[in-house]
């Protein structure tokens, strides 16, 4: 079997985390040959090299789409896939457009959360965008996997598609080793993403000034860069946290950065199944999380975190408080988060799902 996934590679965020730990475990599949085509010569390309995964760089910045088309489909012509597998809105189109003479190469593309539209009610191109990146893939594509329950009823019910073309694969990730130790005195409370509207970091200054008012011995840091931290830095001056909340910016070695923490949060709009919040629970960090997208599906309330209701910045911040007054608990959703992922969300698993519903569409 000929895998050949496309993918944008410009970030190293969740959709590039999540198609190199998809690389990783298809790359240990027997009788499957795997190779990427990536828009971006940026830190995806590199990782995937490390591991020896067949990697094309077809890069946007330097092609116009219609040599983008052609070099791709220059590529597919000698690779000759069976599969191809692609991510976000331009990849799906040119894994389309490359393939419409191609009727049996099986066309697949995963979802990795619902567009971006929250207070654009007048954006009306992003809103055409998404409008047409679902008719593409409901119409043209033998297959959406979307990354929880939570997508899934929302494309069937919304969106145009059928049970039949949506199937359900959680993200998986590569598990530390071992578990963090806390040492009980302080607290570091840390999230890590863009620093994009969506994600709604406002409310994590919110919830920290609560919290600081409240106990002395628990600092906030946010690793990650994007345009609204101009304006994050200003809330947070404003809210008088100087030395108490912390903008690490773009983070390279995120081992590290999870293994500063005691506490993870997540104060995102909506999220499907977040690579940052899997990742946070393996390294054995209790969450929290607002109660939207597919965080239901991820984190089992009052054991391996908390799910908020209504997005209100007091309870986050008495549940903050809560965790650094008892360490035991705190200790007790450690493991509990850890063992979470190792049941449901490691590598090995998802990619074993994807192979089979590769293997099942070529049947």
């Amino acid at each position: 079997m000929r895998v050949l996934i496309i993918a944008s590679g410009d970030l190293w965020a969740g959709a590039e985390v999540m198609v190199y730990q998809l690389a990783c475990g298809l790359a240990a599949v027997t009788g499957l040959e795997l190779c990427l085509v990536l828009l971006n010569n940026e830190r995806l390309a590199k990782e995937l090299r490390k591991i020896g995964v067949e990697v094309h760089i077809v890069d946007e910045s330097k092609h116009s789409f219609l040599a983008i088309v052609r070099a791709i489909s220059r590529l597919v012509a000698v690779f000759s896939p069976d599969v191809i597998h692609s991510h976000r809105y331009k990849e799906n189109l040119l894994a389309w457009l490359v393939t419409r003479c191609m009727r049996k190469v099986r066309l697949i593309s995963t979802r990795h959360g619902m567009p971006e539209l929250a207070g654009r009610d007048i954006d009306i191109p992003a809103r055409l965008r998404a409008w047409l990146s679902f008719r593409l893939l409901s119409c043209f594509f033998d297959c959406t996997v979307v990354v929880s329950e939570e997508m899934l009823q929302s494309l069937v019910g919304s969106y145009g598609f059928t049970d039949k073309g949506v199937k359900v694969i959680y993200n998986g990730i590569y598990l530390p080793e071992t578990l963090i130790q806390h040492a009980n005195i302080r607290m570091t409370v840390g999230s890590a993403g863009r620093l994009f509207p969506v994600k709604d970091y406002s409310l994590m200054v919110e919830i920290a000034k609560l919290v600081v008012a409240q106990s002395d011995k628990v600092d906030f840091v946010l690793a990650g860069d994007g345009p609204e931290r101009h304006m994050l830095e200003e809330k947070v001056r404003k809210a008088g946290l100087h030395g108490r909340f912390k903008f690490l910016g773009h983070q390279d070695d995120m081992d590290i950065f999870y293994k500063s923490l005691d506490v993870y949060i997540n104060t995102s709009v909506h999220e499907g199944i977040p690579m940052s919040v899997l990742e946070a629970m393996s390294y054995g960090l209790p969450v929290l999380v607002p109660k939207v997208g597919g965080f239901p599906e991820i984190v089992e309330e009052g054991l391996s975190g908390y799910l908020i209701d209504d997005r209100d910045p007091s309870v986050f911040a008495d549940r903050c408080v809560g965790l650094l007054s008892d360490p035991e608990k705190r200790e007790q959703m450690s493991k509990a988060a850890r063992q979470r992922v190792i049941n449901h969300f490691s590598r090995e698993a998802m990619a074993t799902q994807y192979y089979q519903l590769y293997r099942k569409l070529l049947s």
